[in-house]
């Protein structure tokens, strides 16, 4: 499957989890459940629309793999914490959170330095 294809699946995939767990959130969830909820729903959007650009150049590229792999840390991370009682790993959540800067900034460094066409 090409990326940029996986891309919006993500994107779409976030959204579809962000929803439910806002859902789940306002019956009782916990603020943790609520942040993973937001963090996926803020992303879902940035995944899709990267789909349709992904192909501007190596940069963009590895900053959306980036964003994608930090996301899932994070918001998985804050959901094992509230459904199993336990963290991913030592560090997940600030592994991922480090990494959402970090993708948003290669996406950031990518635009500047893409390719022009035509």
């Amino acid at each position: 499957m090409k990326f940029d294809r996986v891309l919006f699946v993500a994107g779409a995939l976030f959204g579809a989890a962000g929803v439910a767990l806002s859902a789940a959130a306002s019956h009782g969830g916990s603020t943790n459940v609520a942040t993973a909820a937001n963090f996926l729903l803020f992303h879902a959007p940035a995944l899709i629309a990267l789909s349709l650009v992904v192909a501007g150049g190596r940069i963009l590229h590895v900053g959306a793999a980036v964003l994608l792999v930090a996301v899932l840390l994070f918001s998985g991370d804050l959901l094992a914490r509230d459904f199993l009682g336990q963290r991913l790993f030592p560090f997940a959540a600030p592994i991922g959170g480090t990494g959402m800067i970090l993708g948003w900034l290669m996406l950031a460094a990518g635009a500047l330095f893409a390719r022009k066409d035509g």
